[in-house]
C-alpha cells in the first residue's frame, strides 16, 4: 500500500518517541482517535522495565485504553515505525484497532505482510486496515543505525 502524507506528520511523532528507546530497539509508537487528535504514545521499554512484553506498540495500546477507558479503541489509528511483531498484532487484532500504520518492514518478525500477515488474516474476526512504507527510509534508518552501533 502507498504512503499517505496526512500520516507523515503522526509518523514523525513515533520518530520523536523511538528515540526515548534508551538500550532497547528504537521503536516509537502513537495512537490517534477517530478525529485525528493523539491519544497516546510510547516506545520500547524492554530493556528499562525487564518486562519482554513492553514494545511500544502493547503500551501505545495499554495506554489508549486507559485514556478512553474501554479496551475497544474502534475508530483508531495505531502509527508505528517498524512493522508489528505477532505478539503486537494479537494485541492490535484484539483491541479492535481500525488501521495500522508503519514505516520501515521488519524482515525478521513482521506480522504485517513480511514474514506473516496476522493483521490481515481472513479467520479473524477483525482486521485492520493496513498503510505501510510512511517514513520508511527514515523509520529504517534508526533501527539500521542502532544496530550497526552494537555490532561495532
Amino acid at each position: 500500500m502507498t504512503a499517505l502524507p496526512v500520516y507523515d506528520a503522526v509518523m514523525r511523532v513515533a520518530l520523536d518517541e523511538a528515540q526515548l528507546s534508551g538500550a532497547d530497539v528504537p521503536v516509537g509508537a502513537v495512537v490517534i482517535d477517530a478525529s485525528g487528535a493523539l491519544i497516546a504514545r510510547a516506545h520500547n521499554e524492554r530493556e528499562a522495565t525487564g518486562d519482554p512484553t513492553a514494545h511500544a506498540e502493547v503500551l501505545a495500546v495499554r495506554a489508549a485504553a486507559a485514556v478512553l477507558g474501554e479496551w475497544r479503541l474502534s475508530g483508531c489509528t495505531l502509527v508505528v515505525t517498524l512493522e508489528p511483531c505477532p505478539m503486537c498484532a494479537g494485541a492490535i487484532g484484539l483491541s479492535r484497532i481500525d488501521r495500522v500504520v508503519f514505516g520501515a518492514w521488519n524482515d525478521e518478525y513482521g506480522a504485517a505482510g513480511s514474514m506473516w500477515d496476522l493483521l490481515r488474516d481472513r479467520r479473524l474476526t477483525h482486521r485492520p486496515e493496513v498503510v505501510s512504507g510512511v517514513l520508511a527510509e527514515e523509520c529504517s534508518a534508526l533501527v539500521r543505525e542502532f544496530f550497526a552501533d552494537r555490532r561495532a
